[in-house]
């Protein structure tokens, strides 16, 4: 099975803590063993804080994003390092680039491609440029909810959802200022286009996401209670 995660960089560089890249390595590097997998990282508050220093002297917001993708791989290029042997040697800069890296067998690891994108709207382009047969987006909320949980005590885990209520859901989320989603407007469009099976599920316990993945790959629908998150179900 062909796996593209999506990992953000508030889970995988809070703090730029070593133990998080190497607790990621190690459960990348089992589920490697049965799959094949392609990650995306993304910048997380390193990027945020580069971004607003930039603004603070000026930079236009395509430069912005660019300086956002180098933040996305160096994050990368630390969870590569952390991998060794087991992941292929360099971020690759394109989608092309991407599938000629995965014909190494290897895990393979990028950032960001071009501004305008989130690394997860990468990873869904991705998923459908490699025709993967799963996305997984690593994430710091169990889920995507009816409205923004963090605001309001109301707001509904869908367990189970179809890409054009993601969308529906993002993008009466997004509409909302200061809100935020799980999944970006983009991304969730490019979900529903392609039709693959995609989980959103808090990224901070690698174990977990690499069991839901292994979990995925046996069973025709997930077993409750296993891990919290949500699935989206796609039309291949």
């Amino acid at each position: 099975m062909l796996v593209v995660i999506s990992v953000g960089g508030s889970i995988l560089a809070k703090d730029l803590n070593p133990d998080s890249f190497i607790s990621y390595a190690n459960a990348l590097s089992t589920l490697a063993k049965e799959h094949r997998l392609v990650v995306v990282t993304g910048g997380g508050v390193a990027a945020r804080n580069y971004i607003n220093v930039a603004r603070s002297v000026g930079a236009n917001e395509v430069v912005c994003d660019f300086i956002g993708i180098d933040v996305t791989r160096l994050n990368a290029q630390l969870l590569i390092s952390a991998l060794g042997n087991d992941a292929f040697p360099e971020p690759p800069r394109t989608y092309k680039d991407a599938g000629a890296a995965l014909t190494s067998s290897k895990i393979v690891v990028m950032g960001g491609v071009i501004p305008g994108q989130t690394t997860d709207a990468v990873s869904a382009i991705l998923a459908e440029y490699l025709n993967a047969d799963l996305m997984l987006i690593a994430t710091s909320v169990d889920g995507v909810y009816s409205a923004d949980p963090t605001t309001d005590p109301d707001a509904i885990r869908f367990e189970k959802m179809t890409a054009k209520e993601l969308v529906n859901v993002v993008m009466s989320t997004e509409m909302k200022a200061g809100s935020k989603s799980p999944v970006d407007p983009l991304a969730a469009k490019i979900i529903e286009r392609c039709g693959i099976e995609t989980i959103v599920m808090d990224g901070s316990d690698p174990t977990a996401v690499s069991d839901v993945i292994m979990q995925e790959g046996v069973e025709s629908e997930p077993v409750k209670g296993l891990h919290r998150r949500t699935r989206i179900t796609g039309t291949r």
